[in-house]
């Protein structure tokens, strides 16, 4: 029995993991690099296995770093059946069309530009996959519910366990029959952070014989979800009803957007914002994962089900919340010059309706930018959480004069001792455990960090490494 590591594997993106065993192949996840030009070109060079030979995928949530590459995978030959939760299932229907629309223009753009530089084309580029083939890979879709356990091969036994990472996200429990025997094998997906708005804790694991767990924050803690609601109350008030101007918050659709909506309704709901705040969710596909979120309410937490119930019976109290569709629509709210949250990706500032919002308010002193969550090297978020006095935007210089906040509690990624606590629960230490998911010297630093405090045999395998898993510690076959 094999494990191949063919992404996440000392970076956060890309992850993708192939279990071997006498004639049966499988995946769990098959997810999308992300980073620039070496991402690219990982993501061309993805899969390094030939598609037809697997029997099927277990995914576990619908992030696109974790399945971004699923219907690049079914247009080369993949023809078996991909395992996820109801929600995730729910997801994908929005996700991967999306995805493979921004591909298509990509590709469009990059040919346009060449032609323009260039003249006659002698080879135009392709996107990864097109949202005729997103479309095709949907239907390769098999729904899941959370603790139910199905049996996609005779020897293979799998379990979907609630993560509390984003809606539909699932710990994978694996029993597989090898030579006589049966190995368990867990893969944590992304681990939730214990105690945030809607999701529920990460369900408990009692033992594994091989373990993968994710480590994105392996090496920090996040903020309390108290000290950030305080922040976050204060910037509202300061913003809407001291300085009456406009607040922007760069948010991620899938999920982000979702906890930031239970928390500003919350906050009106207990008077500790003005009850006549205009939200408005400049987003397409928040809109649709908002509305998904809705419909899987009774998997929440018991908090954001009681909140979502208050909601819908309550038409006086209602928090005023507009999702905007059309380009005109997005372009009408830069009319309002004060008493307005406006909710707009991307997260990191660096694409879609945001830009515009950003460009608009951010050389009013009245106004404020609230940063929600991770910004990455060289985009605009980081450049506007640094500090920048001014930023280019559409090829324009946009003075910052609006104040900026930064909320650090609200990540859906357990930090490092949310980790070590669910990691904790484990009755006993696997065979190995190893750690994925993180920046290299993070999950060098937390596979550490496992072995000071729990005693495991800890592996931070390569991308590419082969491990062999026939009983007792892995052992490293090649990388």
């Amino acid at each position: 029995m094999n494990l191949t590591f063919y992404g996440a594997a000392r970076e956060v993106t890309g992850s993708c993991y192939l279990v071997e065993s006498a004639g049966l192949r499988f995946l769990v996840d098959c997810g999308m690099f992300q980073g620039g030009k070496p991402a690219e070109i990982k993501n061309r060079h993805t899969p390094r296995f030939d598609p037809e030979t697997l029997d099927f995928v277990l995914l576990s949530h619908a992030h696109i770093d974790h399945s971004g590459l699923i219907p690049r995978l079914v247009n080369l030959g993949f023809r078996g059946p991909v395992y996820c939760t109801d929600a995730t299932a729910d997801l994908l229907q929005v996700m991967w069309p999306d995805s493979a629309f921004i591909l298509e223009k990509e590709a469009e753009w990059r040919n346009y530009a060449k032609h323009k530089r260039r003249g006659e084309l002698k080879t135009e580029a392709a996107p990864l996959y097109t949202v005729a083939q997103a479309q095709a890979a949907l239907k390769r879709l098999k729904r899941v519910d959370y603790g139910e356990c199905i049996q996609p091969h005779e020897r293979v036994r799998a379990c979907f366990r609630d993560a509390g990472h984003i809606l539909g996200a699932a710990i994978l429990e694996v029993w597989l029959q090898d030579g006589g025997e049966t190995r368990k094998l867990v893969f944590s997906g992304d681990i939730g952070m214990p105690g945030r708005p809607l999701m529920n804790d990460p369900t408990p694991i009692a033992e594994a014989d091989y373990l993968l767990v994710e480590s994105t924050y392996g090496n920090r803690l996040h903020k309390t979800l108290e000290a950030t609601v305080e922040e976050f109350v204060d910037a509202l008030n300061d913003t809407l009803v001291k300085r009456r101007g406009n607040v922007v918050i760069p948010s991620f659709a899938v999920g982000r957007t979702q906890e930031i909506l239970y928390l500003l309704t919350r906050f009106i709901r207990e008077g500790r914002i003005p009850p006549h705040t205009a939200i408005f969710v400049d987003s397409p596909m928040a809109a649709e994962a908002t509305e998904i979120t809705l419909k899987h309410w009774t998997e929440l937490d018991v908090e954001g089900r009681e909140l979502v119930n208050w909601t819908r019976h309550n038409d006086n109290g209602r928090p005023y919340i507009r999702f905007t569709e059309s380009v005109e629509d997005s372009m009408a709210i830069n009319k309002i010059s004060q008493g307005a949250v406006i909710i707009s990706a991307s997260g990191m500032c660096d694409a879609g309706r945001v830009k515009h919002h950003l460009k608009f308010n951010l050389p009013r002193p009245e106004c404020s930018v609230i940063i929600s969550g991770f910004q990455a090297q060289g985009t605009l978020g980081r450049r506007l959480v640094d500090g920048a006095r001014s930023v280019k935007i559409f090829k324009e210089w946009v003075p910052v004069r609006a104040s900026l906040y930064t909320l650090g509690g609200l990540s859906a990624h357990a930090d490092r001792d949310a980790l070590l606590g669910w990691l904790g629960r484990f009755e006993r230490p696997p065979q190995t455990a190893f750690v994925i998911h993180g920046e290299e010297d993070t999950a060098l630093g937390f596979a550490d960090t496992m072995r000071k405090q729990l005693g495991w045999p800890v592996e931070v395998p390569v991308a590419g490494a082969v491990y062999d898993l026939q009983g007792g510690k892995a052992r490293l076959r090649q990388q």
